[in-house]
């Protein structure tokens, strides 16, 4: 079973590979190759990283593991989040720089998908996506992408350089991306990918409590804090019942939800624990009708989340 990224052909569910080296508390590097090593023999095809991920020991990781597939995988890193001294970066000589520190520490000659994971508002968009159609032309990247870019931003990106995929976060939890930002992308022919397709956990069910390990990122969130988690665990157990009723885990029918919302939709929830892959996999197997679909959405109402989805938003494109 597969699904067309844009020109890409991938598995319906990927593995994003952030928390792999520590960004949802301590990562065990033998539990983070054994959860990749399932992956990859659970089928999972489509993995991503970036060069800002534990600054750059995600690529180190994830480069060597897939490299012995590297035919039947497809690898996305991402730049421009997370300089030193500039918060994003998107000018062309910080491509060119960029692409070629996460190629040396992947150890690849070539990455299959090349993001700009947040725009620079310093930098006209043409100007970053000029320089990423270079990355093409030199044979370093098959195609780019945009992680969390408004529909506007979208246009002027694709009008330079055709996109392959754009990433932003969406779920039960955050569903902002439906009302410009993917009818824009079906327009122009743009695979959807997904990121935190569980609410950063809560949606699972698995996170119950915010005394987080030191270097958890989800501590900054608004989400995770308070009354305010609070409110979405009873969401998320709503959510739970639903699933009990079909005998899976909630987080298999979250991401179905995910993935009922068009074959062009391919989530990456991330995981650091091999147990939880191959449920996060199946989701692709269960099927949702109107229904069931109602019954979600009813369960998890899109505005009766609480709190803001993102500690920085500064950093997100409209």
């Amino acid at each position: 079973m597969t699904r067309a990224l844009g020109p890409l052909t991938v598995s319906p569910v990927g593995l994003g590979g952030m928390s792999l080296t520590g960004a949802y508390g301590t990562a065990d590097r033998d539990e983070s190759v054994a959860t990749v090593r399932r992956a990859l023999d659970l089928g999972v095809t489509f993995f991503d990283t970036a060069d800002v991920y534990a600054d750059g020991e995600n690529e180190r990781l994830l480069g060597p593991l897939l490299a012995p597939h590297r035919e039947s995988v497809v690898l996305a890193t991402k730049v421009g989040l997370g300089v030193r001294g500039r918060q994003v970066d998107g000018r062309p000589a910080h491509v060119h720089r960029a692409i070629d520190a996460s190629l040396s520490r992947l150890g690849w000659d070539h990455v299959d998908l090349y993001y700009l994971h947040r725009v620079d508002p310093l930098v006209p968009i043409e100007e970053t996506v000029g320089a990423l159609a270079e990355v093409v032309a030199a044979g370093k990247a098959r195609h780019v992408g945009l992680s969390e870019a408004s529909a506007a931003t979208i246009r002027r990106a694709h009008a330079v350089h055709p996109l392959a995929a754009v990433q932003s976060e969406y779920s039960l939890f955050h569903r902002g991306v439906e009302d410009e930002v993917l009818p824009t992308l079906r327009e122009l022919g743009i695979g959807f990918v997904p990121f935190s397709p569980l609410g950063r956990g809560i949606l699972s069910g698995t996170v119950t409590s915010t005394a987080f390990d030191p270097g958890d990122t989800r501590a900054r969130h608004e989400r995770y804090q308070g009354d305010a988690f609070a409110a979405n665990v009873r969401l998320a157990a709503r959510l739970r019942t639903l699933a009990d009723s079909r005998g899976v885990p909630a987080a298999r029918l979250a991401l179905a939800w995910v993935l009922a919302q068009g074959d062009d939709v391919v989530p990456i929830p991330g995981t650091r624990h091999a147990a939880h892959l191959a449920s996060n996999v199946e989701a692709a197997d269960l099927v949702l009708d109107a229904a069931d679909l109602a019954a979600i959405t009813d369960a998890v109402p899109a505005d009766a989340v609480v709190g803001v989805r993102h500690p920085q938003p500064h950093l997100l494109d409209g």
